[in-house]
């Protein structure tokens, strides 16, 4: 079964970057404990600090389904939009990799 990903490409509104870093860290850890479910990751690009990028892996793309469909997503991800500015969701298969596992 392949290996899914969720990603995000989040961009706060200025000056609620650690609103948004907690509220984030909240919603990550409630996903994180779903079926399924892997480390929920918020990265900051060292280039643009105005930029983050989440993202988790997940046994399969039903468990995203199932997630995504859930009656808290809605909610729980709304306290995380509050804060943000632009927002832009994908779901990844892994088609490659390469080099030693960590």
């Amino acid at each position: 079964m392949p290996d899914v990903f969720t990603t995000g490409w989040w961009k706060p509104f200025p000056g609620q970057e650690e609103e948004f870093v907690e509220a984030w860290v909240e919603f990550g850890s409630w996903a994180s404990g779903l079926p399924g479910a892997g480390t929920a990751r918020l990265t900051r690009d060292l280039r643009d600090p105005e930029h983050f990028v989440s993202f988790m892996e997940w046994e399969s793309i039903e468990a995203v389904r199932g997630w995504k469909g859930s009656s808290e997503f809605k909610d729980r991800m709304s306290r995380v939009q509050k804060h943000v500015d632009k927002f832009s969701p994908t779901e990844l298969e892994l088609v490659a990799s390469a080099g030693a596992p960590r």
